[in-house]
């Protein structure tokens, strides 16, 4: 059900106190007026604290930097009398007790009258006592249909024809910002060089990427890493290319459903974040980065409304990859915090989404610490599939010292003994080799001469490894990813090859 659909619903079932939290003013009042007319025609009154009300030119002005007096106005006209009055800002005086108790009145008065109040606000911010008073209608963001409504105007007004693929373009690239923004961006791209072209996309991702750094709770990340980037992990690397056209028109027809999302633990270094990159790049969908902290705000309701703008936020902007680092950190404790049941509240909202969204945001959450994790996060349902990303085996070291060396040495990779590197580090991850060779390559900038071999494994052998300094915490991932609680993400690992040892015993736990 459409925003329309469901706001005359509640006109129509005389729901007294309507709350829009939305920043898209102009859009919403455009949207209530249309509902209003199909609704009896009825009147529509506008106030805000500046200039009272509008539009009427028998009760101008009236309720100016009066907020108590414009809900007078209500109660003023025939009882009979059916009118939509909306109320800008009106948020912002709810904790007033007079404005409170005002409000409660009027929505027992209206229960038999055909008259609503709407009240728009740019954020949720609820008090306690008008919970049950107030009902809360989302207004989303404009759908793809009313983009290209609005694209197809500007293009009819300039006398220019664009369709096919770069009309395509222009819309999906402009889903998830406001109608406002887009009006502003697409002028800008028509002052620039008098027409839209579908170059035009480069200069809306910039309007994107400003927007959502607005918003503070999530972060437009370049992705430019690429799948052979990542050193193993083979087992991973096949499930995501069998999966990289997922999100196409014709797996649709084949009757496949969007990729849900995938969990990465295991031990910190061995490419988790960088996996999450890779796959945005190699399915050329924007990446988008969310800090759980940042949802939570000192607010009360603040939170749950940030949590539910960067779901609207992220299924505006789909298809896309939401990568959501280091996830046990943000729910950790849940029972525990002391916070008024506000993170439960969040992640509650958040399981909830994952386990019933459907549309093509493809969630990559990175997790280190599997016993931080509640376990309805880890239940069937929220994740298409869970992988540990465990230690390179020896062979992955070798991968992993040959992607460094040739982005860095491509001219001298063969100068570089990769076989004895791969050896001579043992229970080394991932980001402690790329630190080992920043280590050489200091070392051999303070000589005023190249990097070896020699002075990689010199740097190696100041390095201690976390498998060594947190020696437990590894080895209780390794065992919890052998119960078989895990798919492995690579394939001829030491844990892999223990496994296929248990599998073969008669008596075998797993």
């Amino acid at each position: 059900m459409g925003f329309s659909e469901e706001f005359e619903l509640l006109l129509r079932a005389r729901y007294p106190l309507i709350y829009i939290p939305t920043r898209e003013e102009e859009r919403v009042e455009a949207a209530i007026a249309h509902s209003a007319k199909q609704q009896g025609n009825r009147a529509v009154y506008i106030w805000d604290f500046v200039d009272g009300y509008q539009g009427n030119l028998n009760d101008a002005g009236f309720g100016k930097r009066n907020p108590l007096q414009a809900l007078e106005l209500v109660e003023k006209l025939p009882a009979n009398a059916s009118a939509i009055f909306i109320l800008r800002d009106f948020y912002r005086f709810l904790e007033d007790v007079a404005i409170s108790r005002k409000l409660r009145n009027l929505a027992r008065l209206l229960k038999a009258q055909p008259k609503n109040l709407v009240l728009l606000a740019a954020q949720l911010a609820i008090p306690d006592d008008l919970t049950e008073a107030l009902t809360v209608l989302e207004f989303p963001l404009p759908t793809a249909a009313e983009i290209q409504i609005e694209i197809e105007r500007l293009l009819t007004s300039l006398g220019q024809s664009l369709q096919g693929k770069g009309l395509d373009d222009l819309v999906r690239s402009c889903q998830g910002l406001s109608m406002e923004r887009i009006r502003r961006v697409l002028a800008r791209a028509i002052a620039t060089h008098s027409e839209l072209r579908p170059q035009d996309v480069d200069l809306i991702l910039e309007e994107k990427r400003q927007t959502i750094r607005q918003t503070q709770i999530l972060d437009f990340y370049p992705a430019t890493e690429e799948i052979s980037d990542i050193g193993g992990l083979d087992n991973l690397k096949d499930w995501l290319l069998r999966r990289g056209g997922a999100f196409a028109e014709r797996a649709r027809q084949y009757g496949l459903p969007y990729p849900r999302g995938l969990l990465l633990v295991g031990i910190q270094g061995t490419g988790k974040s960088l996996t999450a990159k890779a796959i945005a790049h190699h399915w050329h969908l924007p990446l988008l980065r969310l800090d759980v902290g940042r949802l939570f705000a000192g607010l009360v309701g603040e939170s749950e409304s940030r949590t539910r703008q960067m779901i609207q936020l992220a299924e505006a902007l789909a298809p896309c990859i939401l990568w959501i680092d280091e996830i046990d950190k943000a729910f950790s404790g849940l029972d525990s915090k002391g916070d008024a049941g506000t993170t439960s509240r969040v992640f509650g909202t958040f399981i909830t989404w994952l386990s019933e969204k459907t549309s093509p945001v493809f969630v990559v959450a990175t997790a280190n610490n599997i016993q931080a994790l509640p376990p309805e996060m880890l239940r069937k349902g929220r994740f298409d599939e869970i992988f540990f990303v465990g230690l390179p085996t020896t062979e992955e070291r070798q991968a992993i010292f040959a992607v460094h060396l040739s982005r860095l040495r491509s001219h001298n990779l063969a100068g570089y003994d990769l076989e004895r590197l791969a050896y001579e580090t043992p229970d080394f991850s991932g980001a402690e080799i790329e630190q080992t060779i920043v280590e050489a390559m200091h070392l051999g900038f303070s000589q005023n001469r190249d990097f070896t071999t020699d002075d990689i494994l010199e740097a190696a052998s100041q390095i201690v490894p976390l498998a060594r300094t947190a020696q437990e915490q590894v080895e209780f991932l390794q065992n919890w990813a052998a119960a078989g609680k895990a798919r492995l993400a690579s394939r001829h690992s030491s844990l892999s090859l223990r496994i296929q040892r248990q599998l073969q015993q008669p008596d075998n736990p797993l």
